[in-house]
């Protein structure tokens, strides 16, 4: 296998590779995300599948790449990155007490092979009680527009997370479980 393209920017997702141990080059995708306002589930895939798509048509035909989405879902609603803090602020007061799924959608393609996998992983956070005191905290230390839901586990997530079910990595934006299958 060739090296590894990563279709994000994320810093998260980054991390997650290189705690994994895996040598990868970043390359920013532009792709239109899609919304299946009922289907979490299809929405992740599907981005993840038009990110790794971008990938490879931008002139990474060949290479093993890798591509991923993820979104907050609380109360049948998709939470993605918040457009300004004011909305970061909102998105936290929604979910302040709450319990909501993080799901990531992933996709892979070998390199060679022309074949994309697909694997979606969800995980269940419940936050803290918040008040408006600990939110404003956390949204100035933090500065989470680019964070699905508006917070990032791995960043300050002790001022809001009290606790949570399946992987820490999915809830981070990058699912270690496929990973381990693809890139071995």
């Amino acid at each position: 296998m060739k090296r590894l393209i990563l279709a994000s920017q994320s810093p998260r997702r980054a991390k997650i590779l290189e705690d994994f141990g895996v040598e990868f080059d970043i390359v920013k995708t532009d792709s239109e995300e899609m919304s299946f306002a009922d289907d979490p589930e299809r929405t992740v895939r599907e981005n993840a599948i038009l990110k790794l798509t971008a990938c490879r048509k931008s002139g990474h035909r060949g290479d093993a790449i890798l591509a991923a989405d993820t979104i907050v879902w609380f109360e049948n609603e998709i939470y993605g990155k918040p457009a300004d803090l004011d909305e970061a602020r909102s998105m936290l007061r929604k979910l302040s007490g709450q319990t909501h799924t993080v799901f990531t959608g992933v996709a892979f393609c070998g390199g060679e092979s022309e074949k994309t996998e697909t694997a979606v992983c969800r995980s269940e956070v419940t936050f803290r009680e918040l008040s408006e005191e600990a939110i404003g905290e956390y949204v100035e230390r933090t500065k989470p527009t680019d964070r699905a839901g508006a917070y990032d586990i791995d960043e300050n997530g002790d001022m809001l997370v009290a606790r949570y079910e399946g992987e820490y990595e999915n809830i981070m934006g990058l699912p270690l479980a496929p990973l381990r299958e693809w890139l071995q």
